[in-house]
């Protein structure tokens, strides 16, 4: 398997404003303690409970290289509604090479991505739509999960640095396998990924770096010690037993 890592790691200068709500996100206080971060696998999942930081460093990170906020390549340069924080401002990526191309794909904001598509392809001065490079149907004509899909399996070249918050929101289980094969054959080409994700199907990539985010900190967890695992596994083997146990409260 080719090693890829065009990020290699991150530098926070610890200069935000005192006032600013990221103080109180536990990712900040790491960062203020470590004043780094480092990756060391071509698929690094961010993991960990909602709050934490998660998508707020994966957005910092994706701006900071240059990619739009709301998602897209670096030729995208819309803004429905600028409301990223200024982390970005502050962090320092260590690059180690070129990536030929790249992506941020947001599950949350995709249908954003996909109406300047379409509105891009209404400009008389391009030589081909530029739906074309993304399955050739605009994604406003398909599901959620089907234009999610189809910019990864039809835009993404390899030699890339793709990032991806939350493609589970997006994706049923079958399709997150799916993503799985398409992301082995993008490493393969090269490539390396950053993803925030709450799936355990997901997180069981081979091979993958799993940073899980949490009140004490930032640590490097294996998967099955991982909190998704664990819960899902709980659940999944006794759902009755876990659901009881769930909706009585007189339950010791």
């Amino acid at each position: 398997m080719t090693f890829a890592r065009y990020i290699s790691g991150i530098l926070f200068d610890d200069k935000l404003d005192k006032n600013s709500y990221l103080n109180n996100l536990p990712v900040i206080k790491f960062l203020k303690e470590e004043k780094q971060m480092s990756f060391s696998s071509n698929v690094t999942f961010f993991v960990g409970e909602n709050g934490t930081g998660k998508s707020t460093l994966l957005e910092a990170i994706a701006v900071a290289y240059g990619f739009n906020a709301e998602g897209g390549s670096k030729n995208f340069n819309f803004s429905t509604n600028a409301t990223h924080s200024e982390l970005c401002e502050h962090i320092e990526l260590a690059k180690r090479g070129y990536a030929k191309d790249g992506f941020f794909l947001r599950a949350e904001s995709l249908y954003n991505v996909a109406t300047n598509i379409d509105d891009m392809d209404k400009a008389p001065s391009f030589d081909a739509p530029i739906i074309s490079g993304y399955g050739g149907v605009s994604l406003h004509n398909q599901s959620h999960g089907e234009s999610f899909f189809s910019i990864v399996q039809n835009r993404f070249f390899g030699n890339g640095l793709y990032i991806l918050d939350e493609p589970e929101a997006a994706l049923s289980p079958m399709k997150l396998l799916a993503l799985m094969t398409e992301i082995n054959n993008l490493v393969d080409k090269n490539s390396q990924f950053i993803i925030a994700t709450h799936s355990p199907i997901l997180m069981a990539f081979p091979n993958a770096e799993i940073l899980e985010f949490s009140s004490d900190g930032i640590k490097r967890v294996n998967y099955q010690d991982t909190q998704h695992f664990t819960v899902t596994k709980s659940f999944l083997e006794n759902p009755e037993k876990m659901l009881y146990y769930l909706f009585n409260d007189d339950v010791t």
